[in-house]
């Protein structure tokens, strides 16, 4: 069965089927999240309906990162690296995937974890590095819903806008995807320099705390 077919299927069960796809794309990336969301957002009838896809989709996918968390921290460092070297190709999560995401939480813990479910692929597998450093659960699951939010309600919204026109949810998808993440990068640049340039942001910087909660 393809992955266009596994969609069509949990689709057919309506808002529960939404949940599970939700939940299924953090586990397996079988289609762009952006597309599938895109499709989703397609489906709804009215505004509550967006409103419900955006909740149920936000809390499936919430949960699968909470799967992948308690796995890292069950399993601890040495087994996941292990895991990741055997078997990581087969999933789009290579060890030096890993090692770079496991490092950039050197930084603050609570906007590496939001900002990172808002990056292809990294939104998928950052759970997996929090959980084996033992983030603190409650500011994880907060940042984690928070980025959710913010990946998955533009592409339900553009799709129920879209819905009916004719437009190509997969290229259309990419763009908006691509303006996402290119504004995160002129945000992060940005914050830099400011940090560079002025002694107050160097020392708010200096004085933030790795962890919330």
């Amino acid at each position: 069965m393809e992955s266009s077919d596994i969609i069509a299927l949990l689709m057919s069960f309506g808002i529960l089927g939404a949940g599970l796809l939700a939940l299924a794309e953090k586990f397996v990336p079988i289609f762009p999240s952006y597309v599938m969301l895109m499709m989703l957002g397609m489906t709804a009838r009215d505004g509550a309906g967006l409103v419900t896809l955006v909740a149920v989709t936000s809390v499936g996918s919430l949960v699968g990162a909470v799967g992948w968390y308690g796995l890292g921290r069950s399993l601890g460092a040495q087994r996941i690296e292990a895991f990741v070297a055997r078997f990581g190709r087969y999933v789009l999560l290579k060890p030096a995937l890993y090692a770079r995401l496991a490092g950039a939480y050197r930084s603050n813990h609570f906007w590496v974890t939001l900002l990172g479910q808002t990056l292809p692929t990294v939104r998928i597998y950052l759970a997996l590095p929090a959980g084996v450093l033992a983030l603190e659960p409650k500011a994880f699951v907060l940042a984690t819903a928070i980025g959710t939010l913010i990946w998955n309600m533009p592409f339900l919204t553009l799709g129920y806008v879209l819905r009916g026109s004719g437009h190509d949810a997969v290229q259309v998808g990419f763009w908006v995807a691509a303006a996402l993440i290119a504004s995160e990068i002129l945000i992060v640049l940005a914050l830099r320099m400011w940090k560079r340039r002025s002694p107050t942001g160097a020392r708010v910087v200096a004085a933030a705390p790795d962890r919330i909660g």
